[in-house]
């Protein structure tokens, strides 16, 4: 498309032709006196001739034929995997040991929604473009959410990130120092966090975590009322029910890790903060530091869905004990 100050918009080839077609005008003389290559002033003379003022337009720039594109079948196996199995172009291309992005055009050229513009259960395209579905306890203590948070322990001496991968990976299976579990408990209201370092998430030791984890709350002012879990064992054991009591239990639905995202998102605040901020020696100095971030991120740290504001502002009586 041409620019609207270019020399030879619609209007400036039609004058251009004009000067050559009407008033006989010698190419050469009506390409200087339009700025243009001979060749150029040729060409439009010749559109004006067979089409008139409608010539003057800009053409499409796509080839009449296309011997490279795919054919009809893969297209109608792409669209049709897409409609019945919801893949996406990823997917759909391994099945068809296709380009990614060859699908990709596919599915825009015959304007496919995106899946998720599109019912999960019925494949049906939605009047408008899902929102997030966000909601927010209006109280502290109306919802506290519970996570494990699995990672890999630090041998003695540093790994891979001190000693970089070639020599930090070479660790014989029975040595390494195996899975550290971080149970998580946030409120969903003030996303005041608690967080331990233990060995397992067996149910006795998740309902033993769920018992301090409590205490901290009620030391913080805060009455929990509800507690929000995935569907793992320890979660649905008998053991941990009884280390609820009166708090009410609910859990997510099954392979919906959103409903549980505040908790899911401070397991990643977790990682890049605290877990991998700096390179550990051990595993007992990064347990060690623990304790400082989560007193960062309760205390000082700005949290961007409050606004800026701290977890401990939106406790009463808590904002005092930062020091």
């Amino acid at each position: 498309m041409s620019h609207r100050n270019a020399p030879l918009t619609p209007t400036g080839r039609l004058r251009l032709a004009r000067c050559i077609v009407d008033d006989g005008w010698p190419l050469r003389r009506a390409a200087d006196r339009f700025g243009v290559s001979v060749p150029t002033a040729q060409r439009w003379a010749g559109r004006y001739r067979e089409h008139g003022e409608a010539g003057m337009l800009d053409r499409s720039s796509r080839p009449h034929f296309s011997p490279r594109r795919l054919d009809r079948r893969t297209e109608r196996r792409i669209l049709g995997l897409r409609v019945a199995r919801r893949w996406g172009p990823e997917r759909i291309a391994y099945r068809l040991r296709l380009n990614p992005s060859t699908v990709h055009k596919v599915l825009v050229r015959y304007q496919a929604p995106p899946l998720a513009w599109t019912d999960p259960a019925t494949g049906a395209r939605l009047r408008a473009r899902p929102k997030p579905r966000r909601y927010e306890h209006e109280a502290p203590g109306d919802l506290v959410h519970v996570d494990v948070k699995k990672l890999g322990r630090i041998p003695d001496g540093g790994g891979h990130r001190v000693h970089g991968r070639a020599k930090g990976n070479r660790v014989k299976k029975s040595a390494r120092p195996g899975m550290a579990c971080v149970h998580n408990a946030v409120d969903d209201h003030s996303r005041l966090a608690y967080s331990e370092v233990l060995p397992d998430e067996r149910k006795e030791t998740t309902a033993a975590f769920w018992g301090r984890a409590n205490t901290y709350f009620t030391e913080s002012g805060i009455t929990v009322k509800r507690v929000l879990t995935d569907n793992g064992s320890p979660y649905r054991s008998k053991v941990f029910a009884e280390a609820l009591g009166e708090v009410v239990h609910r859990r997510t639905r099954p392979y919906r890790p959103q409903t549980n995202g505040k908790v899911e998102r401070f397991n990643r605040t977790l990682e890049q903060e605290w877990a991998y901020a700096r390179p550990y020696l051990s595993e007992a100095e990064r347990v060690a530091a623990l304790p400082e971030f989560l007193h960062t991120y309760n205390h000082h740290r700005g949290h961007t869905a409050l606004k800026g504001l701290t977890p401990a502002s939106r406790v009463p009586n808590l904002c005092g004990e930062n020091s």
